[in-house]
């Protein structure tokens, strides 16, 4: 069984390089140049191809560069934000503590409901004038 593997794998490498001849063989994996090339031509597409790599790593530095000043930008905002919105909940806070301060107490409730009241018969006058001249003019 064994010499039938070696076998199988002596032609198996046979007909593989028989397919590659014109490629000059291929050699422990690796591919050789072939002979029709000049040493300056692939020298010179390798020089090119080099170039070519550096550039895109340059651009990729760029980009990667403009990525994280985008990145320090928008959480320099989102700190502002965070800050604003707690400024905000502070005075909300103080805010809802004055009214449960003035609905604790019953006149100052009473007072309100005056408040309240008068402001929807200014509302409710406000809207009735404004129709009134809109129908007239």
């Amino acid at each position: 069984m064994m010499v039938r593997d070696m076998n199988y794998r002596r032609e198996n490498r046979a007909s593989r390089s028989s397919l590659f001849d014109g490629l000059d063989g291929l050699e422990e994996g690796r591919l050789r140049a072939s002979s029709s090339y000049p040493h300056d031509t692939s020298e010179r597409d390798n020089d090119e191809a080099l170039e070519n790599l550096q550039d895109r790593v340059s651009f990729l530095k760029r980009v990667t560069g403009d990525i994280h000043e985008e990145v320090e930008n928008h959480n320099r905002l989102l700190d502002k934000v965070g800050n604003k919105m707690d400024s905000a909940r502070g005075i909300m806070s103080g805010t809802i503590n004055r009214f449960k301060l003035v609905f604790e107490k019953k006149s100052n409730r009473r007072s309100c409901k005056l408040i309240a009241y008068f402001v929807l018969l200014f509302l409710i006058m406000y809207y009735l004038i404004r129709l009134l001249t809109y129908i007239r003019g």
